[in-house]
């Protein structure tokens, strides 16, 4: 009598780069964790330290003069104001995602040249989505000009039009990052796996097109100055070559940042994530959630605290 063959299990199948099918235990113990570090996030925020000591600080020393208070006097005044501000502007709450989405994907290879390498791909894939939504929407405010919503102070019920509009951006750039965080510890399904299955790079893809929402919605000053020389030069292909710009510095800022982990530390993360593959789950999870977490308090919840809507804390230096 020939013996049995114990069954052979299958390994957990991967639907998407960001869904890998290795799932931690205590799943909903981390979807809780990571939605309130979102939430305490925008809490603890201070805007004028990202704004202000940052954004206004680097731009204004990389373009020799107040970049705020200095008007854009021509187009190619304004395309490299363009650049510089989208550099200036990378360092947000919100790119908190792009790091725990990307960072498992990093390569492990041996080469200091082969390591550069796989570290832009995925830079590469997310620049693409990126700069598609901000050229679209560039061109978009060359054409309509002074009509975008975003161009309008005019409140309504305490709420302009530009405010409604972050609101709006932020608010739907969340919920998407609170699903995909979801979907990455397995509790739904893999809303990108369809896609994937044809284009596997296509969520990195999609990743890169939320990043180019934050432009649109973000109301930062500087990226407010580029909007409005944009619109009042009614040329499209102006607007959309400046925007595209600005996700182009916003993006070589990323893809320095994952060289220096990537190159500076030898692989010794990824070797530690893929010890095991679930912790790889969590961090692509909590970097989801805390991002849509931040995005939907900050911008919705907060604003709607300042507007007496609703309650929500503020902290004593806010």
């Amino acid at each position: 009598m020939s013996a049995i063959s114990p069954p052979v299990l299958s390994a957990p199948r991967q639907t998407s780069l960001f869904v890998n099918g290795y799932f931690p235990r205590r799943r909903v113990v981390v979807l809780v964790v990571g939605l309130l570090g979102g939430v305490l996030l925008a809490y603890l925020w201070k805007a004028s330290l990202a704004d202000d000591d940052i954004g206004f600080n680097t731009a204004n020393t990389v373009l020799g003069h107040n970049a705020h208070n200095t008007p854009i006097s021509s187009i190619a005044s304004g395309i490299l104001f363009a650049f510089v501000t989208g550099v200036a502007g990378s360092f947000t709450a919100c790119n908190v995602a792009v790091f725990g989405a990307v960072g498992p994907l990093l390569g492990q290879a041996d080469s200091r040249r082969a390591r550069v390498l796989e570290t832009l791909k995925p830079v590469g894939w997310m620049a693409l989505g990126t700069m598609a939504v901000s050229a679209v929407y560039g061109f978009m405010v060359g054409l309509v000009g002074k009509h975008m919503p975003q161009y309008s102070n005019k409140k309504s019920h305490g709420l302009s039009p530009r405010a409604l509009q972050s609101m709006i951006a932020f608010g739907t750039v969340g919920m998407v990052m609170v699903v995909c965080g979801i979907a990455a510890l397995g509790l739904i399904r893999d809303p990108m796996a369809p896609l994937a299955r044809r284009f596997p790079h296509a969520p990195l893809i999609v990743m890169g097109m939320l990043i180019g929402l934050f432009l649109v919605g973000r109301p930062y000053p500087l990226f407010h100055d580029m909007f409005r020389h944009a619109a009042n030069t009614h040329n499209p292909f102006y607007g959309a070559l400046a925007f595209a710009l600005q996700s182009i510095g916003n993006s070589l800022v990323m893809a320095l940042l994952f060289l220096l982990i990537s190159v500076g530390l030898r692989g010794r993360v990824q070797r530690w994530l893929s010890e095991n593959p679930a912790r790889i789950s969590i961090l692509t999870a909590v970097a989801f959630l805390i991002a849509g977490g931040f995005n939907i308090a900050y911008w919705d919840l907060r604003v709607a605290h300042g507007l007496n809507y609703i309650w929500f804390p503020t902290a004593p230096w806010n």
